[in-house]
């Protein structure tokens, strides 16, 4: 083994145990406070959907023949740049994400204190079932395509497809994922509540995630291994940039911030103050 292969290995460990503990400090920090007060669910809500749409996606790619045929077919006959520790990371987002989920979706059951960010908004719900919904349809479409358990034909609907439906449900969820929780701490004028942990870790895997990545392409002699998986390029970018947001509200624009008399903590807000008054 080289040491570029070396070094591909040793970011894919680093980058799996970063993004890995940065899903615990949010759910820590609520369970010390008793409180989710300050943020909102709508991002581990959908951080559940979009890990589980990840999880389905890597497994295939990872253990199913004919999703690795029907790429190798697309792709000049390359082989999936999925790793193992992409789907071990995947499986425990997904559980972590559930687990703070129901921090928020009952409250009581963690002895928490009521919190307007414990409903899901509007615009969160119509990207859960819009991605949902969008999948459903993919599926159906293959389905319906004589050629979906092809391994020669590249032009028509088969479940690489499908698959690939799901990377983009994560593409998006990652696009729009944190966009509630910025404008929650735009509002409260603080970061109190959210915790900087875990951007910090989330930096982190993501710098070792585009690295392990390049390696694996240049090894292959051929950038389609980052071109073919979308969903993992993106997952690094994307999130350092939300990442970078948040760095700057928490240590520049609100540092040592008390917050707002009234938090708002989530984009319902408001109008949950209208109804209980």
């Amino acid at each position: 083994m080289g040491l570029l292969e070396i070094l591909s290995s040793l970011f894919g460990v680093g980058y799996f145990l970063a993004w890995s503990l940065s899903f615990y400090p949010q759910s820590i920090h609520n369970f010390k406070r008793k409180s989710t007060s300050g943020t909102t669910v709508d991002f581990p809500l959908i951080n559940t959907l979009g890990f589980a749409a990840y999880f389905v996606y890597n497994a295939a790619f990872y253990y199913s023949p004919l999703i690795r045929a029907q790429y190798a077919a697309r792709y000049k006959g390359l082989t999936p740049t999925v790793q193992f520790n992409d789907i071990a990371f995947a499986a425990h987002a997904f559980v972590l994400s559930a687990i703070t989920t129901s921090q928020y979706l009952l409250p009581a059951a963690w002895g928490f204190a009521p919190s307007f960010g414990n409903k899901p908004s509007r615009f969160i719900l119509g990207v859960f079932f819009g991605c949902v919904t969008g999948v459903a349809v993919v599926v159906f479409t293959v389905l319906a395509s004589p050629d979906r358990d092809s391994t020669e034909t590249v032009s028509s609907w088969v479940w690489l497809d499908a698959l690939y439906a799901l990377s983009y449900v994560k593409l998006i969820i990652t696009l729009i994922k944190y966009t509630p929780q910025v404008i929650v701490n735009y509002r409260n004028r603080s970061t109190r509540g959210w915790s900087i942990w875990q951007i910090l870790l989330d930096v982190l895997g993501g710098v070792l995630s585009l690295a392990q990545q390049s390696i694996d392409s240049y090894l292959q002699h051929d950038w389609s291994g980052i071109t073919g998986n979308p969903v993992k390029f993106a997952l690094g970018n994307v999130s350092m940039v939300y990442d970078s947001i948040f760095m700057v509200q928490h240590y520049v624009l609100y540092r040592d911030a008390g917050g707002t008399p009234r938090e708002r903590d989530s984009l319902l807000a408001e109008d949950e103050e209208r109804r209980i008054e």
